[in-house]
């Protein structure tokens, strides 16, 4: 097992020529996936932590170690922040094998020790036997892992991970998914990993932080990203539907939120607003419940509305539908089981009542703010 590590925390600035505005932290054996669009900073990051790039302002530590401090004149080289990165292409060196890729990273020992730690660790990955390949008698999976076994073998006190899994087929990602599982138990240190890939990002990591334009949006659990998003950008990036507008309207019996001309209840958030004022809202599919036949279910009567379907999606089990809520113009979508639409003969342009949870409505500000945990 590596030596434990500390929080890794992070808080970076500049204008310029790549934009940073990043702040969020990764505890010691907890794997934070950062994720955001093409060009919204991701690699950029890691390159920065890793001490490949020095921002114009900022601060980078790592349990009790500063490697980066702009205003106390701190910079640690790459060298001295023992900093295991894994790269999208993996960057093996095509003249040495297996074995030899992962000795660069134990020269902090001595050469009598090298041999036997490399193979050492060649077996953590399950690649017993292959130390003598050279990596273009490899498959992907397999370099990948010299990847990963070369920047442990380094002992770091933080890991990253940009696209590890981006260059292997579907069938050796998830195998290599599970294998990075069972080896995170035994590695006490923080991890960060790059991702496009929202499933495998919740799939892997403990926490997700959102990034958009070099900017942290958000940083918390996946649960709460997607029933909470802090902004409509946030919700947007994070690929959820049923985004809307409408407004706060005053009732005898307390506030309710104006959707169109359907009023709708809110469990929280709305005694925070004016009557008369302009809301964007969010709902999450797993709050719109579709009623079989004609008929609320019984303890789900709240905020129904009728609509047609639109559209279905079917993908194996699970099937999309479209629900167009037509007094308002506007479109709700949502999964729910292939055979449950199977079994409600449901088709496009059929008639359907929804409930659309007053407990799942969230209120977003109507403009993006500071990083929210």
């Amino acid at each position: 097992m590596l030596p434990a590590s500390g929080r890794l925390e992070v808080a970076v600035q500049q204008s310029g020529p790549i934009p940073l505005d990043a702040r969020f932290h990764c505890d010691a054996g907890e794997m934070l996936a950062l994720v955001g669009p093409s060009g919204s900073g991701k690699t950029t990051l890691l390159r920065t932590i890793a001490g490949l790039m020095k921002p114009r302002e900022g601060r980078i530590a790592c349990g009790e170690e500063t490697w980066l401090d702009t205003a106390a004149g701190v910079d640690r080289g790459p060298q001295r922040r023992r900093v295991g990165l894994v790269f999208q292409d993996y960057a093996l060196f095509p003249h040495l094998s297996a074995r030899d890729n992962i000795r660069i990273a134990l020269r902090h020992l001595e050469t009598s020790q090298q041999a036997e730690r490399a193979e050492h660790w060649l077996a953590r990955v399950h690649l017993e036997g292959l130390g003598g390949r050279y990596p273009a008698q490899l498959s992907g999976g397999q370099r990948q892992r010299v990847a990963l076994a070369r920047a442990l073998a380094r002992e770091p006190r933080a890991l990253l991970l940009d696209e590890p899994f981006s260059a292997v087929d579907q069938v050796t990602r998830r195998r290599l998914q599970r294998e990075l599982s069972r080896l995170r138990e035994q590695i006490r240190i923080p991890i960060l990993l790059v991702t496009h890939d929202l499933d495998e990002a919740v799939a892997l990591a403990d926490r997700l932080c959102v990034l958009h334009g070099g900017r942290s949006l958000q940083e918390g659990d996946a649960e709460t990203l997607f029933r909470r998003p802090a902004s409509a950008e946030v919700a947007r990036l994070l690929d959820r539907h049923n985004l809307f507008e409408g407004r706060v309207v005053a009732a005898t019996d307390g506030r309710r939120l104006q959707w169109g001309p359907l009023m709708l209840e809110v469990a929280q958030g709305l005694d925070a607003c004016t009557p008369g004022q302009r809301v964007s809202w969010y709902l999450p599919d797993s709050d719109v419940v579709l009623h079989r036949g004609t008929r609320a279910a019984e303890g789900k009567r709240e905020n129904v509305v009728e609509g047609v379907v639109s559209e279905m999606i079917v993908m194996g089990g699970t099937t999309t539908l479209a629900v167009d809520v037509e007094p308002v113009g506007e479109t709700l979508r949502f999964d729910i089981s292939t055979h449950a639409a199977r079994r409600s003969a449901l088709a496009r342009g059929e008639r359907v009542q929804v409930s659309l949870l007053a407990a799942g409505i969230h209120l977003l500000p109507d403009e993006p703010k500071e990083m929210a945990t």
